[in-house]
């Protein structure tokens, strides 16, 4: 049941994390978006429990083996990138001041860079789900 907990982290996770720029394809775009802004609100969830999953698994396969997957080591990356704006609240809100904004690009930057992991997640989720344990 855990795996299956991880594998859904990975790709929800991995959606949220891609939304930059899977919103810019051209049909599908403006949908996904709209689908993302209803998930964003649960985005913490996603990222303790693919934490909690994740560290399991790389706590279990450490000291009992076989070896670590990858399916671990992505399912810590992603809970650390959702929650990241919650472990950094007070200073990003001294950077930003009163009224600033952050950029928010999939395109460019650390966005694109996000984006490009977002979907390694997303793969790597689907390819647990399709996998036998």
């Amino acid at each position: 049941m855990l795996e299956l907990i991880l594998d859904l982290c990975n790709l929800v996770g991995g959606f949220l994390l891609a939304i930059g720029l899977l919103a810019l394809l051209p049909r599908a775009g403006d949908d996904l978006g709209r689908f993302a802004a209803r998930l964003a609100p649960f985005g913490w969830i996603v990222g303790i429990a693919a934490l909690v999953c994740g560290g399991y698994f790389l706590i279990v396969h450490l000291v009992s083996g076989p070896h670590v997957f990858h399916f671990e080591i992505v399912g810590l990356a992603v809970g650390v990138l959702l929650l990241w704006d919650r472990l950094r609240a007070g200073a990003l809100a001294r950077r930003l001041g009163a009224g600033g904004e952050l950029p928010a690009s999939g395109s460019q930057g650390a966005g694109l860079v996000l984006a490009i992991f977002g979907i390694i997640a997303m793969i790597v989720g689907l390819q647990g789900l399709l996998t036998p344990d």
